[in-house]
């Protein structure tokens, strides 16, 4: 119970309401010490004036008057006169004197901690101002233990009354918490964890029903994100299942190609003109079927593993990433650059980074040569505080819309022929293990830039508001 929302709640009501109790407690007992003084200021006064009427008072009588107020000398000033009025012996010397004509508020509440805190039996002199004014000042002295005695039997019952308070008013916010939050709380994680058995179940999506607002915005948020889980699921499942069967249509049919490629390579070499014409045209078919085949399938089976972080010289790997494309370029007209700067260093997987960077490149290289002009495909790179950025810019003819629409879509991102489309997808993927971002930054008849941004520093968690 302690663990619970509802018992730290309770736990938290009784101590906080104590606090505020404990805090009223010291003026109070302050309070009280100052009329209990009073009280035995204005019985003393009765007592002196009852002998200033009748000077002739039998000492006896005079004692049960002291005794009767509580007190051993009674010192009463009139017309500047100071007179002891009514005596009796005092056992001890006097050890502390209180002035209650005009005293401060924190002199009381110090005073009255003081005498709780002592123990020893002691006289005190007190002064103050005599009722209706019959007289300039009353002193009189007393016992402090039957004082001390009062203030903590008072001290006693209100500690007492405040935590009967403290456990009423808790025990009625424990129910009221529990009532209006907890069994809310409580109803969500139960269709939490009902939509986590079946997740394909509509049925098993929440309802709103909390009457409080932050509980329903709860529900609320819950209830689309389990109905966009639940649609994505069903997506999933059904492209589970089309990427099952294309897979296996994908393996026949690329046996079956490369059969027929094989006969059509034998075909090139008759002397049928027609066939001579024909044969070449019929390759080119089967050989863009079979990477199509053939790219589909590694599609569906990748799984990249996670980079390898580590420190690199970036212009070293993009030069290395060059020099294997000027390789296999062949009579291309593009231009190669690389304009990193020479001193930048990143923290990267370098494997990782030399597919996305080469897949970028070679794409640029082969939008130039498709349109059969001399051109510029330029490698750039620059760092902030927070992330690296690496920036491909070519001076092709630009992406065509239907690309730049499906840019990152598997098998319909291609601007080329022959192309399947999943180069920029692996790439995005490659740059995401990375934590970066791989972003389309312009393309136009001025040629394509894309841009890729990796952080520097480790994920963080979103922030939330309280």
């Amino acid at each position: 119970m302690l663990n619970s929302l509802s018992g730290r709640f309770l736990i938290l009501t009784v101590l906080f309401v104590m606090l505020a109790e404990v805090m009223i407690f010291v003026p109070s007992v302050s309070r009280f010490r100052q009329d209990y003084l009073l009280d035995r200021l204005e019985r003393a006064q009765i007592a002196s004036l009852a002998l200033l009427a009748d000077d002739m008072l039998d000492p006896q009588l005079e004692q049960e008057l002291l005794e009767n107020a509580g007190v051993y000398n009674v010192v009463l000033r009139r017309n500047e006169m100071r007179q002891l009025v009514l005596s009796s012996p005092i056992p001890q010397p006097i050890s502390d004197t209180y002035d209650l004509r005009d005293p401060l508020a924190s002199e009381l509440i110090r005073d009255a901690l003081w005498r709780l805190m002592t123990s020893d039996d002691q006289i005190i002199r007190v002064i103050g101002n005599p009722t209706r004014d019959a007289g300039l000042l009353i002193e009189v002295t007393m016992d402090a233990m039957p004082l001390r005695a009062a203030m903590l039997d008072y001290g006693l019952r209100i500690l007492l009354l405040s935590a009967l308070i403290s456990a009423l008013t808790a025990s009625l916010l424990f129910f009221a918490v529990r009532r209006m939050m907890v069994t809310p709380i409580r109803n969500v994680v139960a269709h939490m964890q009902t939509y986590a058995e079946a997740p394909e179940d509509a049925r098993r999506i929440i309802t709103p029903s909390a009457t409080v607002r932050e509980l329903r915005d709860a529900e609320v948020a819950l209830q689309a994100m389990q109905t966009d889980l639940t649609s994505a699921l069903r997506q999933k499942e059904r492209l589970a299942q089309l990427g099952g069967a294309v897979a296996k249509v994908s393996h026949d049919l690329r046996n079956i190609l490369t059969t027929a490629q094989l006969f059509a390579d034998t075909m090139e070499a008759s002397d049928d003109p027609r066939v001579k014409r024909s044969a070449p045209k019929l390759v080119g078919s089967i050989s863009r079927a079979v990477s199509l085949c053939e790219g589909t399938l590694a599609f569906g089976k990748a799984e990249e593993p996670p980079p390898k972080l580590g420190r690199h010289v970036l212009h070293a790997l993009v030069e290395d990433t060059l020099d294997n494309e000027r390789i296999a370029m062949g009579e291309s007209r593009a231009e190669l650059v690389n304009d990193v700067p020479p001193g930048l260093v990143l923290r990267c997987d370098a494997d990782q980074l030399l597919r996305v960077v080469g897949n970028l490149v070679r794409n640029a290289r082969q939008a130039i040569d498709a349109t059969g002009k001399a051109g510029a495909v330029h490698v750039e790179a620059a760092e902030t505080e927070t992330d690296w950025r690496i920036v491909v810019r070519d001076t092709g003819p630009g992406l065509p819309p239907k690309a730049r629409d499906h840019l990152f879509t598997p098998f319909q991102g291609s601007f080329r022929k022959g192309g399947i489309g999943l180069g920029l997808v692996i790439a995005a993927e490659l740059v995401r293990g990375h934590g970066g971002t791989l972003t389309l930054v312009s393309s136009d008849a001025g040629g394509t830039a894309f841009a890729i941004d990796l952080p520097k520093g480790p994920a963080r968690p979103r922030a939330t508001g309280d």
